[in-house]
């Protein structure tokens, strides 16, 4: 009698799939919390806290491939490239999430770091069924934004297998752009397919499967790092004052003044007056006030050094002295 496999005598045709699942990380099942659904919801969350120490640890672990990624991706986008995160589900909100905040932490224009979720902008809420299944989707989906070989495009994927973000990374390398791979497995197939692979291999979920626990909190330190210092490197800060802050509310307005204040330890009349001379820009204010230049020359100035503040200062000290 010949004998058949489990993809073959599946019902739902899925067998290969789940085998493969089996073998991740990510979806292991762990026996000794298969109870825990009968706990006090104090010791529930004690042993959610203590799952989640371990996450930082292995964000550490990868440290060198999170800076060589962040390295390559500030020198593209000093030449005018783009960041692109692509992903589907949790991770692909998380990619979302972080390039929808560089506009007002950074005053970067919303088209410089862009989320792609598979299924598009209603994924975010509500799944989109088969989207993430696609890699011609995200092929696509980066075409609709003209990749180049300046972009950056950071494939999201806790099991390191989907084909929306495997899709996108293979897809951007054929471009020439630069590809990461943020996996939360080993030797996964997302970091196989991109230039740098950064897998922080954060151990089974709580909840079998649930990686917006542990991974999308990994994911998200890493997507952190990734946003945060290259806008370092593209001198959108001044030490760690946020000196391209966009300030569209009273919060943000009250922050600007703060840190002109904290930057330069400049009056509050010099504060308003360098203000009032630079149409609110907080990196042109602290120019006019530690450089000692009214506010066209600070613009021009800042131009020059490619918007970064302490090129500038040394521009202007020199010019003065």
């Amino acid at each position: 009698m010949t004998s058949t496999t489990d993809a073959d005598t599946t019902p739902d045709g899925y067998g290969d799939l789940r085998a493969q699942l089996d073998t991740l990380t990510t979806e292991a099942f762990r026996p000794e919390l298969a109870e825990i659904d009968r706990m006090a919801t104090l010791d529930i969350a004690r042993i959610m806290n203590g799952e989640d120490q371990s996450v930082p640890a292995a964000v550490a672990s990868r440290l060198p491939e999170i800076a060589a990624a962040i390295d390559g991706t500030a020198e593209r986008m000093a030449r005018g490239g783009r960041l692109i995160y692509a992903g589907a589900g949790t991770a692909g909100r998380l990619g979302v999430l972080d390039a929808s905040e560089c506009p007002p932490t950074f005053n970067t224009d919303p088209s410089q770091v862009v989320g792609l979720i598979a299924g598009g902008p209603s994924a975010m809420v509500k799944a989109v069924e088969g989207a993430e299944d696609s890699k011609e989707l995200a092929a696509a989906d980066l075409d609709a934004l003209a990749l180049t070989a300046d972009d950056t495009v950071v494939g999201i994927s806790a099991s390191g297998r989907t084909p929306y973000a495997i899709g996108a990374v293979e897809h951007a390398r054929a471009k020439g752009a630069l590809t990461i791979g943020l996996s939360c497995n080993a030797d996964s197939a997302l970091a196989a397919a991109a230039e740098h692979g950064i897998e922080t291999v954060v151990g089974p979920e709580l909840l079998t499967g649930s990686t917006r626990l542990k991974s999308g909190t990994a994911q998200k330190l890493v997507l952190n790092m990734i946003s945060t210092i290259t806008m370092i490197r593209l001198g959108k800060t001044y030490g760690n004052l946020m000196v391209d802050v966009r300030a569209s509310n009273e919060k943000l307005r009250a922050r600007s003044r703060r840190i002109v204040s904290l930057a330069t330890g400049a009056s509050d009349a010099e504060i308003e007056a360098a203000l009032a001379a630079t149409d609110g820009e907080v990196k042109n204010a602290i120019l006019t006030i530690l450089g000692q230049v009214d506010g066209p020359t600070a613009a021009t100035l800042l131009k020059s050094s490619g918007g970064h503040l302490r090129a500038a200062l040394v521009t202007a000290h020199s010019s003065t002295s």
